[in-house]
C-alpha cells in the first residue's frame, strides 16, 4: 500500500433510526492535519472508529474510504496501516516499555536484535534512552504520552487519527505533547484525522475544520446507546 491522502466519500455514521455522521466527503492530504469538531456524542469517536475498522456493531456505516490508491474499508485492522492515538495511552501493564514498543512493530522488523535497535532508537530520539526496561507504571504522564505516540509511529501507519489525545495532560504538558505528535505527522508526511472539542487544538493543526453539532449533547457518549433523541445539522466545512 503505498502513502497518499486519506479520502472520505459519503462516509455516513447511524445508530438506529438516529443520524450521527450524515454523508461526509472530504480529502485529507499526506501532512495534513483536518480537524472534526463537535459536543461528546455527535458521532466524533464513531466515525475515527469506522475509519480503522473498531466500530461497535451496534452501529451502522458506510461510504468509501481511500487512502491512496487503495479502498480500506472493507480491509481487516491491521490491513489498513492506520494508526490511532486515544485520550488514555493503554500501554500494557505487563509489559515493560521496551516490549510495549516492539508490540507496534511491524512483522517486517524481524529478529529479536532488529526489533529491539529499532525500539531503542526510537527511545533515544523521544528523550527516553535507557527506559526501555522500565515497567509502564514508573513514568510520568508526559513520559506516558509519549511512549504511547512512539507505538503508533513505530507500526508505520500511512495515516494517523487522534482522538482527543491531549484531553487529559496539563496545560504546559498539552501544549508541549500536542506540538510534538503534530510535527511528526507532518514531518513523515501523514494525513491526519483530529478529533476534539477543544478549539485550541484546532488552531494548532492549522488545517480544514469539519464542525458536527447536535443538540441538547452536552455530557453524552457517542458509544452510548440509550441518548436523548438529538436533532442532527449537516456538517459544515472550514477551510
Amino acid at each position: 500500500m503505498s502513502a497518499g491522502a486519506l479520502n472520505l466519500e459519503g462516509v455516513f455514521i447511524r445508530l438506529g433510526d438516529r443520524v450521527l455522521i450524515p454523508p461526509l466527503t472530504c480529502a485529507v492530504r499526506p501532512g495534513e492535519v483536518t480537524t472534526v469538531m463537535g459536543p461528546s456524542g455527535c458521532g466524533k469517536s464513531s466515525l475515527l472508529a469506522f475509519l480503522c475498522g473498531s466500530l461497535d456493531p451496534a452501529f451502522s456505516a458506510g461510504g468509501r474510504v481511500r487512502l491512496g490508491d487503495v479502498e480500506i474499508a472493507d480491509l481487516p485492522p491491521e490491513r489498513r496501516r492506520i494508526g490511532i492515538l486515544f485520550q488514555d495511552d493503554l500501554l500494557f501493564p505487563h509489559m515493560t516499555v521496551a516490549e510495549n514498543l516492539a508490540f507496534g512493530l511491524p512483522a517486517a522488523v524481524a529478529g529479536r536484535r532488529a526489533r529491539r535497535a529499532r525500539v531503542d532508537a526510537a527511545l533515544l530520539e523521544a528523550g527516553l534512552a535507557g527506559f526501555g526496561d522500565r515497567d509502564p507504571s514508573t513514568l510520568s504522564g508526559g513520559q506516558r504520552a509519549r511512549v504511547a505516540l512512539l507505538r503508533t509511529l513505530l507500526s508505520e501507519p500511512l495515516a494517523l487519527l487522534l482522538d482527543e489525545p491531549f484531553g487529559r495532560l496539563d496545560l504546559r504538558l498539552r501544549d508541549r505533547f500536542r506540538r510534538a505528535v503534530l510535527d511528526h505527522a507532518r514531518s513523515r508526511g501523514l494525513p491526519t484525522l483530529l478529533v476534539t472539542h477543544d478549539p485550541g487544538d484546532a488552531a494548532a493543526a492549522s488545517g480544514p475544520v469539519i464542525e458536527i453539532a447536535i443538540a441538547a449533547a452536552a455530557g453524552l457518549d457517542s458509544h452510548v446507546i440509550a441518548t436523548p433523541e438529538p436533532t442532527t445539522v449537516p456538517l459544515h466545512r472550514r477551510p
